[in-house]
């Protein structure tokens, strides 16, 4: 695990904002470039309210209420676990697409090493993609699920409740020590010192918490994962030079 300084990830997240935002677009679709914000002025439940009871992300074995699904993709295989009991709208919604073939053939458009891999617009400019229910459906926030290196995420347009196709696996195993603190002081709340540990052993992007909707978590395969993240982008918007595309999604139970 590599440590960076907070400052350095919050300036490479102003930078992809400023390079990929592309003015306004219809709200109904979501269809804005979705990625990963910066932090914003609102805040979480209380920090009372954010002492998780488990941490599925780290079950040894597929647990009765969760779902596995193989991501086969141009560079390997991904599998990944579901958390339908957690954010049972985003895990619907995923395994319905993935039934209906919708993200077969689509690209990873936008690929950052040492921070996340994109995907799940089929139209591949990160502007397109819908859900299943017509309409953009709500934030499904857990203290029990946060953005370790290999969860599953949705990606947004930086606005609340406007989840759609689009989704992002956190690739960086990087952690500051010190950035709980300001984070603490930006978002309002107080992380339990277990979550702290997990982000100590694990890596992630902590920033992103209560910001997008974790569902699911790579369990084998971020080998792969690193092999998509190194390949060679487009400076200019993180689109793969070389396209790298989900060939389909398997569900497994």
């Amino acid at each position: 695990m590599r440590f960076m300084k907070f400052g350095l990830v919050t300036l490479l997240l102003l930078l992809l904002i400023a390079g990929c935002g592309q003015g306004t677009t219809e709200e109904r679709t979501g269809a804005k470039d979705e990625q990963p914000p910066v932090a914003t002025d609102e805040k979480p439940p209380a920090a009372e309210e954010v002492t998780p009871v488990e941490y599925p992300q780290f079950h040894a074995a597929l647990q009765p209420d969760e779902r596995a699904v193989k991501m086969v993709t141009s560079k390997g295989d991904i599998m990944i676990r579901l958390y339908p009991a957690y954010a049972p709208l985003a895990v619907e919604n995923f395994i319905t697409h993935s039934e209906n073939g919708y993200y077969d053939g689509v690209l990873f458009h936008r690929v950052m090493n040492n921070f996340m891999i994109q995907s799940g617009d089929p139209d591949g400019t990160g502007m397109g993609g819908a859900s299943i229910y017509g309409d953009p459906f709500d934030d499904e926030f857990s203290p029990s699920l946060a953005h370790f290196r290999g969860a599953l995420s949705m990606a947004n347009p930086g606005r609340p409740n406007m989840n759609g196709s689009q989704f992002f696996i956190v690739q960086t195993d990087d952690f500051d020590p010190g950035m709980f603190g300001q984070l603490e002081k930006q978002m309002g709340i107080e992380f339990p010192e277990e979550t702290i540990k997990h982000y100590e052993e694990h890596g992630g992007t902590p920033y992103l918490d209560y910001k997008h909707t974790v569902f699911g978590h790579v369990v084998e395969g971020m080998d792969v994962v690193d092999a998509i993240a190194a390949v060679e982008v487009n400076p200019g918007n993180n689109r793969p030079i070389e396209d790298v595309y989900i060939i389909r999604i398997e569900i497994l139970n």
